[in-house]
């Protein structure tokens, strides 16, 4: 459900707006004070924010342009202010909308809900998915490098992650130590082959059940590790 935050002094305006966007399916906050409004605009979550010009304590224009500073947030503007220098100010601040009292309630409905649609729109273009894998009760995120066992989750440092990860893309494939020094490491690092056996250890501690009988990454006597699925 999507979260609107109204600041309007005018309580009746604000409750009419209230009224018909919940009715449209949306939870709506109040605030009548310019202050509250601004303070309420950069801590709380919003998916839009409806904002008035006249407030008292901070004006509508400040609070555009503090949020819009900081936040991406839609911001409509309401006001009985007509003159077209106001819409320029406001528009050229970072609102996304102009509405001039007396307004259609439906009307206000109507452009919300296109405003957040775009938004959605914009948002869901720039984000891509993680890319995650997920492997009887182990998930890991690879775009923000965390992993989860049995839903909780573990921390590991960067090799244990790079390691775990590699085995995981290549499951039931045996790999000898020499290679995964190679791959984790590459040829240019300095170190024994003996830190692959340490970080197998380190990470089996953080995945399996029981150390002793791995349910994850078996070691194949004589030839190196794999990751069973």
């Amino acid at each position: 459900m999507s979260k609107i935050l109204i600041v309007e002094d005018e309580e009746s305006i604000a409750e009419l707006e209230k009224d018909y966007l919940e009715l449209s399916g949306f939870e709506v906050h109040i605030e009548t004070n310019g202050e509250t409004g601004l303070k309420e605009a950069l801590e709380g979550d919003y998916d839009l924010i409806l904002l008035d010009l006249m407030l008292p304590g901070v004006d509508g224009f400040e609070i555009c342009k503090r949020v819009r500073k900081v936040k991406n947030t839609p911001i409509l503007l309401v006001s009985a202010k007509k003159d077209d220098i106001d819409k320029i100010r406001g528009l050229g601040l970072g609102a996304d909308d102009y509405v001039t009292k007396p307004f259609s309630p439906s009307e206000l409905v109507a452009r919300v809900k296109a405003h957040l649609a775009r938004y959605e729109r914009l948002i869901g273009s720039a984000v891509q998915e993680n890319e995650i894998i997920e492997i009887r009760g182990i998930k890991i995120d690879k775009t923000a490098r965390r992993v989860y066992v049995n839903g909780e989750e573990k921390q590991f440092t960067t090799k244990e992650f790079d390691l775990l990860t590699f085995l995981a893309q290549n499951p039931n494939r045996v790999f000898t130590k020499e290679e995964l020094f190679r791959e984790i490491w590459d040829m240019e690092s300095v170190g024994d082959i003996a830190t692959v056996t340490v970080h197998i250890k380190k990470i089996r501690e953080k995945i399996e059940f029981d150390t002793a009988k791995p349910q994850y990454i078996e070691t194949i006597w004589g030839v190196g590790y794999r990751f069973k699925v």
